[in-house]
């Protein structure tokens, strides 16, 4: 009997594991790489993205964008941080795509922003370098 509650201790520890690993990376599918940013670059886009990004990022995501946030300490997965190499590598469409449909704990903006705002926070949020 002990030896049964140990193994199921341990395929519980490692279904664990497995969905928070699962929760840390979170892919756009291939068909957003083809979605093209077109603000890219546009510097005024660039400065309306910086204030919806105070407005609504930064409590997660940190003033800078390091995933260091004020509410970033109770989350899991925890909030990106928008200047690692593995964020920028992302395409826009990707970028886009996530800010789009969300998942849990990052909010979906699909009804709350527009197109246009997305592509905005978008161009900020690749402007962090």
């Amino acid at each position: 009997m002990k030896s049964l509650s140990k193994i199921l201790i341990t395929i519980s520890l490692f279904i664990g594991f497995l969905s928070a690993n699962a929760q840390s990376t979170w892919v756009a599918p291939k068909s957003a790489d083809a979605i093209t940013n077109p603000l890219k670059n546009d510097l005024t886009a660039i400065k309306k993205g910086k204030t919806i990004y105070q407005q609504l990022c930064a409590v997660c995501h940190g003033d800078k964008g390091k995933g260091d946030g004020l509410a970033s300490a109770s989350l899991n997965p925890k909030p990106a941080n928008f200047l690692s190499e593995k964020f920028q590598k992302q395409t826009d469409g990707a970028v886009f795509w996530k800010l789009t449909e969300g998942k849990a704990p990052m909010a979906s903006y699909k009804e709350s922003l527009s197109v246009s705002q997305r592509w905005q926070l978008v161009s900020y949020l690749k402007s962090l370098k």
